[in-house]
């Protein structure tokens, strides 16, 4: 059975590679295999990918060459699932909660002033119409929660808003998997000083997402997306609190 550093060292396997087929899927864990025969004896090799820890695993079989193959590929798969269940951690990365996120900025931001902010991001998913801005309203969200006076875009006055945060997105089909669908979307976003017209940050994003509906999977793209956006580029925009 090859171990972990075995697979890695034979070139059986390219974790560079099984990050961008994650990246472009939206899937968690690939799972890949090949037949091995040595003298009489025959190999079922399955290498299990984290696509977002680039961890390699291994699990294999062993039989005959003349064994039938249902057998053992029902002993690799039960190897297969049992290392996923066992080492699931090691495969794929804890997934970050909103309000882990909210907090984590919170105490970036510490007791700086929060600025007004207008926020006017359209976005677009290739090939049909956007109804709604989901990384407008993802960005929207994170500042209320932080503290930050949110001016709304038709209703509010630009000229009322301290810094302004501008920019683009759009999702496009990327992939089908049975009935799942996978999306891509690309977030651009800046933060000027609405008197001095100074960029004050700039950011970019891309991220993917999986659903059963196109449209559904572009906006929680856009929406992850966004909150990676609100994470990296709030914390530039708020001036440190002054020291007594």
């Amino acid at each position: 059975m090859f171990d972990e550093q075995e697979l890695n060292l034979s070139g059986l396997v390219n974790p560079g590679q099984a990050t961008q087929v994650g990246y472009l899927t939206g899937a968690k864990i690939l799972v890949t295999g090949s037949v091995i025969v040595v003298d009489d004896s025959l190999y079922l090799v399955a290498k299990i990918i984290g696509t977002e820890t680039s961890r390699v695993l291994g699990a294999s079989s062993k039989g005959r060459v003349d064994d039938e193959l249902g057998g053992l590929v029902e002993v690799l798969a039960e190897s297969v699932a049992a290392t996923i269940s066992e080492r699931a951690t090691e495969l794929v990365a804890k997934p970050v909660t909103r309000e882990d996120r909210i907090a984590a900025i919170a105490k970036a931001l510490g007791k700086g002033k929060r600025p007004s902010v207008w926020i006017d991001v359209p976005e677009r998913h290739v090939g049909q119409t956007t109804l709604d801005p989901a990384a407008a309203t993802e960005l929207a969200l994170y500042c209320k929660e932080l503290g930050f006076e949110v001016l709304d875009s038709k209703e509010g006055n630009r000229k009322d808003a301290d810094v302004l945060l501008v920019g683009e997105g759009f999702s496009q089909f990327a992939a089908r998997h049975g009935n799942l669908i996978s999306v891509k979307a690309r977030l651009e976003v800046k933060a000027l000083d609405r008197e001095t017209g100074e960029v004050l940050a700039i950011d970019r994003q891309v991220a993917v997402s999986v659903d059963l509906a196109e449209q559904i999977a572009g906006k929680s793209a856009l929406q992850d997306a966004a909150a990676s956006i609100a994470d990296r580029l709030l914390p530039k925009i708020v001036k440190p609190a002054k020291k007594k």
